[in-house]
C-alpha cells in the first residue's frame, strides 16, 4: 500500500513538473515574440527613409533631404484653435464629421506667419472640407486625398499672402465621422 502511495506521489510530482516546464516554455516564447514584434515595429531602417522620400516626391537622396530640412529650421506644430465640425452628404445619409488639425511648419518665422494667418487658414480648410463627401471620407484613401487637397490649398493661399508656402504638412490629429 505504501508503494502505491509513493508511485501516485511520483506521478503527481512528474505531472506538476511537466506543467511547470510547459508554462516556462510558453512564457519564453511569448517574451521572444513580443521582443521581435517590438523590434520590427519600432526600429526604423534606411528603406523606410527611402520610401518616405519617394512618397514626398523628392528626387534627392535621403541624406540630402535631411540636410535640407535641417537647414530650413526645426519642425514646429501649429494647432488650429478649434476642431472643424461639418456635415457631409453621403449616398445613404448625411454624416457629421469632426476633424482636429495641426500644421507642420519649419522654423519660428513660418510658425509666426502661420499663427498670424490662422483665420485665413481655417477658412481655406473649411472650404476644402465642405467639398468632400461621406463615402470618400469613410476610406483611408479618401482621408489621404483630403489631406493632400488641404495641403495644396493652404500652400497656395499662404504663397499668395506671404510669398512662400509656410506650411509643410496638414496633419489630422483627430478624425470622427458619425
Amino acid at each position: 500500500m505504501a508503494d502505491e502511495q509513493e508511485s501516485e506521489l511520483e506521478l503527481d510530482n512528474s505531472g506538476k513538473k511537466k506543467k511547470l516546464i510547459i508554462i516556462i516554455i510558453a512564457v519564453v516564447v511569448l517574451l521572444g515574440a513580443g521582443g521581435g514584434g517590438y523590434y520590427f515595429f519600432m526600429m526604423g531602417d534606411a528603406s523606410q527613409e527611402e520610401v518616405d522620400a519617394t512618397l514626398s516626391g523628392g528626387d534627392e537622396a535621403p541624406a540630402e533631404a535631411a540636410e535640407s530640412s535641417a537647414s530650413t529650421g526645426s519642425a514646429l506644430y501649429v494647432p488650429m484653435p478649434r476642431p472643424f465640425r461639418f456635415n457631409v452628404p453621403g449616398a445613404a445619409r448625411d454624416r457629421f464629421v469632426e476633424i482636429r488639425v495641426q500644421l507642420l511648419v519649419r522654423g519660428s518665422d513660418d510658425e509666426e506667419e502661420a499663427k498670424k494667418h490662422v483665420p485665413l487658414i481655417e477658412s481655406t480648410l473649411l472650404n476644402v472640407f465642405s467639398l468632400s463627401n461621406a463615402d470618400d471620407l469613410a476610406t483611408s484613401a479618401g482621408k489621404v486625398s483630403l489631406k493632400q487637397k488641404s495641403l495644396a490649398e493652404v500652400q497656395k493661399t499662404m504663397t499668395d499672402i506671404a510669398g512662400r508656402k509656410v506650411v509643410e504638412q496638414v496633419l489630422f490629429t483627430g478624425f470622427v465621422m458619425q
